[in-house]
C-alpha cells in the first residue's frame, strides 16, 4: 500500500464516519480526505445524499408519529445490538 492509499478513505471508512462528517465533528485533515473520496466515488456521493435525506425526514418525526409496534421493535433491536455484535 502506498502512502497515497493510506491517506485515502475507503468506502467502508466513509460509511463508518458519515455521522461525524454530517455533524461537522471531523478533524480538518480527515474532512478533506472524506471530501476527496467523494470527488471520485459516485456510490458514496449517493450514500451521503441518502443519509442526508433520511436525517431530514427522520428529524421531522415525533414519538407520536412512530407506531407502538415499530417503537417496541426498534428498542428491542438496539438493546440487543451490542450484545450480538460481539
Amino acid at each position: 500500500m502506498t502512502t497515497a492509499d493510506k491517506e485515502q478513505f475507503s468506502c467502508e471508512e466513509l460509511v463508518e464516519l458519515v455521522t461525524d462528517y454530517l455533524e461537522d465533528k471531523m478533524a480538518p485533515e480527515d474532512r478533506s480526505r472524506f471530501d476527496e473520496h467523494l470527488n471520485w466515488c459516485p456510490p458514496c456521493v449517493e450514500y451521503l445524499r441518502q443519509m442526508r435525506g433520511t436525517l431530514r425526514l427522520a428529524g421531522k418525526l415525533t414519538p407520536k408519529d412512530i407506531p407502538e409496534p415499530a417503537k417496541d421493535g426498534l428498542l428491542h433491536a438496539f438493546r440487543h445490538w451490542k450484545r450480538s455484535a460481539h
